[in-house]
């Protein structure tokens, strides 16, 4: 654990992550939060580190996801760098003080130990992402942009090698009729993935879902955020959370249009 003015900022791993949970989920009982502590376990993300900011009073604040880009769950293609998968402060008060870069000081500072080239991340003016205005106050760069999404980097050395997407285009064209793509790298699909199935059933949709269990699934997939994607014959229609009416907004404007 590591203090820094009254605020501590805790490493959670599968050893303590009962002690502290996994902030975004604050229900232990919700099956979103338990697999997500099952994701978290799997050797495949034992480079992903989560830490929270919390008070002197033990009140969590705010946190931050990151992991070798090699291993993201994003369609992102950075070797060498490490990549910010989320980052949340929760409270005004809370922004004022910096703390979002005091996270993204934490994180460049473990580049540095650990020999990378830089850090990296995913950007948008859309939900369900950070916005890109933090990380440019904080250095970042512009290396990529496609669709929705800006990909931000800030390299130690100028000559470090930029950081690019995949193409996510082309593994849409494989879906056709109706999919649902989703990882448990976020605690809140397991609800909508629960909700749109739930829709899709009385609705008569011959829905596809599948669960994504490796990195490589989400960096190649058929969208840039990676972990969740809603399709239809070849289109994304939603790239992140969706909540049962959401959903039937949809296919009410697929089946009328």
């Amino acid at each position: 654990m590591e203090t820094t003015e009254h605020i501590n900022l805790i490493e959670v791993n599968p050893l303590n992550v009962e002690d502290y949970g996994v902030f975004c989920a604050k229900n232990k009982k919700a099956p979103g939060y338990a697999e997500k502590v099952k994701w978290m376990r799997q050797k495949l993300n034992s480079g992903v580190k989560l830490i929270i900011l919390a008070d002197a009073q033990g009140k969590q604040l705010g946190f931050v996801e990151y992991s070798p880009a090699e291993s993201c769950w994003r369609a992102v293609d950075a070797p060498g760098y490490l990549f910010v998968q989320c980052i949340y402060v929760a409270r005004k008060s809370s922004r004022d003080q910096n703390l979002a870069s005091k996270l993204l000081q934490a994180i460049e500072n473990d580049a540095r130990t650990s020999k990378k080239l830089g850090v990296c991340t995913l950007t948008s003016d859309g939900p369900w992402m950070a916005n890109k205005t933090l990380f440019e106050k904080n250095g970042f760069v512009q290396a990529d942009t496609r669709g929705r999404f800006e990909l931000l980097y800030k390299p130690f050395e100028i000559e470090s090698p930029s950081p690019s997407f995949f193409d996510w285009t082309e593994s849409l064209k494989e879906h056709q009729g109706w999919h649902l793509l989703y990882a448990d790298q976020c605690p809140w699909h397991e609800k909508s993935v629960s909700a749109i199935s739930d829709v899709a059933r009385e609705e008569g949709v011959p829905l596809q879902v599948t669960h994504l269990n490796k990195p490589e699934e989400a960096q190649k997939g058929p969208s840039g955020f990676g972990t969740f994607a809603l399709i239809k014959d070849g289109k994304l229609l939603a790239d992140h959370y969706l909540s049962a009416t959401r959903f039937k907004n949809i296919l009410k404007k697929e089946f009328v249009g």
